[in-house]
């Protein structure tokens, strides 16, 4: 069931991709077309080392005064995941990833993914096996 799952999404998007960068390029012509898809992966590049860097040291100041820093690591997973999406060509895939860029909508998502982890954990679907 994954594996059908990972399959349409690894064909559904570059479709998706291809069909916007050919509708962009026919509106705006195919130098500004790739100016902008240049432009998204200089700002993402930006953004990631901006954001990386950010969540790296917020880790580093919460284990040193003592704390778990879950909601930190959960940030800089979504930002990671973010700089993925960034560095695929495209415009969806590189808004999507600008998206986890921002301190405010990773907020939101840390809460989606905390919630939806605590219900695979819940559910039983995940387990943990400690030596």
């Amino acid at each position: 069931m994954l594996a059908k799952k990972l399959l349409a999404v690894f064909i559904l998007i570059p479709l998706v991709e291809m069909f916007l960068l050919i509708k962009i390029g026919q509106e705006l012509g195919v130098w500004a077309t790739l100016t902008l898809v240049i432009g998204l992966g200089a700002l993402g590049f930006f953004l990631v080392k901006k954001q990386g860097l950010y969540v790296f040291h917020k880790v580093q100041s919460e284990l040193a005064a003592g704390r778990l820093p879950a909601d930190t690591l959960l940030d800089g997973a979504l930002v990671l995941v973010g700089g993925l999406l960034l560095i695929t060509p495209g415009v969806l895939t590189a808004g999507i990833g600008l998206i986890f860029m921002f301190p405010s909508a990773r907020h939101y998502f840390r809460q989606v993914l905390k919630v939806w982890l605590a219900n695979q954990l819940k559910a039983g679907k995940w387990q943990f096996h400690f030596k």
